[in-house]
């Protein structure tokens, strides 16, 4: 399928917070509860619809451990947009890559995540902060409260989500896209440089090298993408 443009994401994040059960939620529309470490990164993709126009999102899933930072890090050059994401619960004694973990440490390490994209990415990238797990409302230990303060703080779109459930998770990559496409449209982004993380699509290009006096007959000429709740 043809695509005007082409959205490069990354989700970050630490490791257990369902970074790959929102991508498979948005990607397959399923939820496996049970799912594998996250070993360096993952790929995903889908088509959305943003203003009538078809937008291809590349998705990356990074590792959250810190042993796979560095190549994490090598992922933000030329992405568009980011999910950072967060666990909403409470502390668990959940066994979990041999290692006891708080899952109120993935909020407190989010400025660490964030200090990381904004020094490795352009400075026009999207970030989406998820706090991720919202039907586990009994366990909740991050008020929502906090999450939309550290957002308004920093300057991002904030939003709770169930990857189980599948609650809010299409309107999380769908708000992104349409954030990063009102960039576009407002000459933020520079579509003809890939490092920005997009990329016209043939969709785009051909509306463009056609034009709206070019006859139909020349138009077809030219035309001839861990643990997790």
């Amino acid at each position: 399928m043809t695509y005007a443009y082409l959205f490069k994401y990354i989700i970050i994040g630490d490791t257990g917070v369902g970074k790959s059960c929102l991508l498979l939620q948005f990607t397959d529309k399923r939820f496996q509860p049970v799912h594998d470490l996250t070993i360096g990164v993952e790929f995903g993709a889908r088509m959305v619809n943003i203003d009538g126009k078809q937008i291809k999102l590349q998705i990356w899933d990074t590792a959250g451990q810190e042993s796979f930072r560095s190549i994490t890090r090598s992922y933000y050059r030329g992405a568009a947009g980011a999910l950072l994401v967060y666990d909403i619960t409470r502390w668990t004694s959940e066994l979990l890559s041999e290692l006891f973990y708080c899952r109120r440490e993935t909020f407190n390490h989010l400025t660490s995540w964030l200090e990381d994209a904004r020094q490795h990415s352009s400075s026009n990238m999207v970030i989406m902060l998820i706090g991720n797990k919202s039907d586990l409302e009994s366990r909740r230990d991050v008020k929502r409260e906090e999450g939309e303060a550290f957002a308004r703080e920093h300057g991002l779109i904030f939003m709770e989500t169930s990857a189980k459930t599948a609650c809010n998770v299409e309107e999380a990559f769908i708000n992104t896209a349409k954030e990063i496409y009102r960039k576009i449209q407002q000459g933020l982004f520079d579509v003809h440089n890939e490092a920005n993380g997009i990329k016209i699509g043939p969709q785009q290009s051909i509306a463009t090298s056609v034009g709206p006096s070019t006859s139909p007959r020349n138009s077809r000429e030219v035309g001839s993408d861990s643990g997790c709740c």
